[in-house]
């Protein structure tokens, strides 16, 4: 059975392009499209039916109001960590458990502009292709290296690459901008409801914080995220 996901908007069709995305079809409406684009994707997809269908019909398909008149349908992929090709000192970020479309498209965005070589999805609620976290990544859940898996897989999976595993915690924690990230480093992050589980927090060989100097002691773990995998990238260089 193929597995196919909605991708509405040129820049994400784009960023699906970009990674070498099968497309099954291709539904769009002559008023509201660049038909300029559409015919490069009839050239350069010639197996994909294309689909035109009138404005009022393309309206209601549709789940989001800015589509740039397009709408792809494109095969998925099976995102296996067997399939991660890692390079010889890679950076990877976990996560774990988070639910959130928005949250989840907001971490990808991040991975994909510091170039982390893998981010893992352990135990996902929902579906990576879901249309709220291909909008709010802008596509590029299709460029970053992906997997999603169990706790105890991607564990087993970090021991035998020699993946040192920085896990972020609030209590017997370490300042994360004391740790090295020079190395081999895994990060991971969870929800900001119950954060990492103790799976996660028991394995890792260091628990680290991001100090919280205001009246709350949790952030957005987009924004935690961010915080953790820019500190790894400064320490590594940025070019």
């Amino acid at each position: 059975m193929q597995q196919l996901a909605p991708v509405e908007g040129e820049k994400e069709i784009e960023m699906a392009m970009e990674a070498g995305i099968d497309f099954h079809s291709v539904f769009f409406n002559s008023q509201l499209a660049n038909m300029e684009f559409v015919n490069t994707l009839s050239s350069m997809y010639p197996g994909a039916e294309l689909i035109e269908i009138d404005r009022d019909l393309f309206n209601r398909i549709t789940y989001r109001e800015t589509t740039g008149g397009l709408i792809a349908i494109v095969k998925t992929r099976p995102h296996r960590l067997e399939d991660i090709i890692l390079p010889p000192n890679p950076l990877i970020l976990i996560i774990e458990a988070v639910e959130k479309p928005g949250n989840l498209g907001a971490i990808l965005r991040t991975a994909d502009a510091a170039a982390i070589d893998a981010v893992v999805c352990c135990h996902l609620p929902t579906d990576i292709y879901n249309p709220n976290i291909i909008r709010s990544s802008l596509g590029t859940v299709f460029t970053v290296p992906l997997a999603i898996a169990e706790n105890k897989e991607t564990m087993e999976w970090l021991k035998t690459k020699g993946i040192r595993t920085y896990c972020t915690n609030l209590h017997k924690a370490a300042d994360y901008d004391r740790q090295d990230y020079t190395g081999p480093s895994a990060i991971v992050v969870g929800t900001e409801a119950t954060g990492v589980s103790s799976e996660w927090t028991e394995f890792a060989d260091q628990n680290v914080k991001i100090p919280m100097l205001g009246k709350i002691d949790s952030m957005n773990v987009s924004v935690a995220s961010a915080i953790m995998l820019y500190e790894a990238r400064r320490q590594r260089g940025f070019s």
